[in-house]
């Protein structure tokens, strides 16, 4: 049995087995002459000895005329990884590319090379991967060699140049906001652990309250959708001290807000209420939420204009450091005013 139990053999596989990282696999696939003749022949053993697919990637190298590129994403109805994946796609369009999506169930390590694999088969001329949870981001590490490749929303290391909206700059926008109202603190509901998005808005959450010296509350556990986000709000209408909110996503923010309503707390003269997305039923809401807006369009354009540099340069220099943050707005509606005079938990029950 091989050292992969099986399975077909990544760059990570053959930097292991030859003692060496995967950038000098890169550069020993792509001919680069800054590669010592015994630290070459290690990694070319190697890659013999797992079958890694050479000629798979030589395909790759002379594809550049296809104009397919591909994208891997993967099954969910929430607002913001769709909508990025329909901001790739225009700007696909807009270049004069056509898509080839790979949509998965589970966006982790194996699924995610093995969604890769499949699209250079499909003789792509580049990938764009939307890596927003942990697992995903920890696949960009191990990408075939001489597939330019570009992640969305993969955090700061993703191992290949990474477009995405600064959620850190948006939780900030939500919190400031709030407490430039007069709100002493803002409560959070945050989104699941394992999504860098997540963490980033946690982040931006505690770092404008420590800023501005104001306690920090407990976090609030949500998974994205309007049930946790209205379970938070069951709990949060009983304690009188709570007037701000800051939901790390509309759909959380929409529970919130029935919850509060069926507890007879008044939004915005009560509690004021910040979601993140502005997805398009945001305006209509009772009342209208106030949001923080991702800009999908432009996160499109830029990861789009990233892979074209990409496949430009084809052997050129490393640009895995790349970075390109969106900046986002805040959109402010109806949910938010100054505080009134503190609430009675009596009034709540």
């Amino acid at each position: 049995m091989t050292p992969t139990n099986g399975r077909p053999a990544v760059m990570a596989d053959v930097a292991r087995l030859a003692g060496v990282s995967h950038q000098t696999v890169s550069r020993v696939l792509n001919h680069h002459p800054n590669v010592r003749p015994e630290t070459r022949d290690r990694v070319l053993a190697a890659i013999s000895e797992l079958s890694y697919r050479r000629n798979a990637l030589a395909r790759g190298l002379v594809r550049r005329r296809s104009r397919v590129l591909g994208v891997v994403s993967f099954d969910t109805t929430l607002f913001g990884p769709a909508s990025t994946l329909y901001g790739i796609e225009r700007a696909a369009r807009a270049a004069g590319y056509w898509v080839s999506i790979a949509t998965l169930e589970r966006i982790d390590r194996a699924g995610v090379l093995a969604a890769v694999d499949a699209l250079a088969e499909q003789s792509v001329e580049g990938v764009i991967i939307i890596a927003p949870q942990l697992e995903a981001a920890g696949a960009l590490h191990s990408l075939p060699a001489g597939l330019p490749a570009v992640a969305v929303e993969a955090g700061l290391d993703g191992g290949a140049p990474v477009v995405g909206v600064d959620q850190v700059a948006g939780a900030r926008l939500a919190v400031e906001h709030l407490l430039a109202l007069g709100h002493r603190t803002v409560w959070h509901i945050a989104g699941p652990p394992d999504w860098l998005e997540a963490r980033d808005r946690v982040e931006g959450w505690r770092a404008a309250l420590r800023d501005a010296g104001r306690p920090v509350p407990a976090m609030i556990a949500g998974d994205w959708s309007a049930r946790s986000g209205y379970a938070a709000g069951q709990a949060l209408a009983q304690q009188a001290d709570v007037t701000a909110v800051f939901a790390a996503n509309d759909q959380m923010a929409l529970g919130l807000l029935r919850a509060l309503h069926e507890r007879g707390v008044r939004v915005p003269g009560e509690v004021s209420v910040v979601g993140f997305d502005d997805i398009p039923e945001a305006e209509f809401l009772i009342p209208p939420l106030t949001t923080v807006r991702q800009d999908f369009d432009e996160v499109g354009r830029r990861s789009m204009a990233a892979l074209l540099r990409l496949l430009e340069l084809a052997d050129g220099p490393d640009t895995t450091s790349e970075v390109a943050a969106v900046a986002p707005t805040l959109v402010e509606r109806g949910s938010t005013a100054p505080p009134e005079p503190v609430r009675s938990t009596e009034d709540t029950l």
